[in-house]
C-alpha cells in the first residue's frame, strides 16, 4: 500500500471488525417475547455485553489518534453525513446493549457467562415490561440498515471515487 493512504490504527481495525462480527452474530440468533425467560439467549447476551465493553476502548484508541482524518472525497455534505452516520453508529452501539440488558434485569433472566454473573440493573416484573423490549429491538434493526449504509458508502468511495477508503480498514 503505497504510503499517501493512512490507515487506520491497528487496534481501531480490530476492535472495528470484532464489533461487526459481534452485532450480526447477536442479530441472527436474537429471540423475542416472554421465551427469553424460559430459554435465556446466552450468546446474545455475550455478544451484546461484548459489543458494549468494546466502545470505550474503541472511543479511546479514536481520540487518540487511531483514526485518520475523513476524506473529502464527496464534499462536505458527505463529511457531515458520514460523521453524523458514525454518532449515531456509536449511539446505537451503547443504547441497543444497555436496552438488552435492561429488558433481560425486567424478565428476571439471569444473565450468567462463562461463569461470571452480571447484575440486573432493573427490577424484575411478572408482566409486560414495557417499551424498552421494542426499543432494544428498532435499535437493533436500526444498528444493521446503518452498518449496511455505512458499508455501501465504503465501497461506493472505493470503486466509485476510487479514493481507496476500504484500503484504510482492511484487516491486513
Amino acid at each position: 500500500m503505497p504510503e499517501n493512504i493512512r490507515r487506520y490504527s491497528k487496534l481501531l481495525i480490530a476492535i472495528h471488525w470484532s464489533t461487526a462480527v459481534l452485532v450480526l452474530i447477536a442479530y441472527l440468533v436474537s429471540v423475542g417475547g416472554h421465551s427469553v425467560r424460559a430459554h435465556a439467549p446466552v450468546l446474545h447476551f455475550a455478544c451484546g455485553l461484548a459489543v458494549l465493553a468494546l466502545v470505550l476502548p474503541r472511543l479511546i484508541a479514536r481520540l487518540a489518534g487511531g483514526a485518520p482524518p475523513a476524506l473529502a472525497s464527496g464534499g462536505p455534505r458527505l463529511v457531515l453525513a458520514a460523521k453524523l452516520g458514525h454518532a449515531a453508529l456509536y449511539f446505537l452501539l451503547v443504547a441497543v446493549p444497555l436496552t438488552g440488558w435492561y429488558a433481560a434485569s425486567r424478565l428476571g433472566v439471569p444473565i450468567n457467562l462463562y461463569g461470571l454473573h452480571i447484575p440486573a440493573i432493573a427490577a424484575a416484573v411478572r408482566g409486560r415490561i414495557g417499551p424498552v423490549s421494542e426499543i432494544h429491538q428498532v435499535g437493533g434493526n436500526l444498528i444493521l440498515i446503518l452498518a449496511g449504509l455505512h458499508a455501501a458508502m465504503g465501497l461506493w468511495h472505493q470503486f466509485v471515487y476510487r479514493d481507496r477508503t476500504l484500503e484504510r480498514m482492511q484487516p491486513f
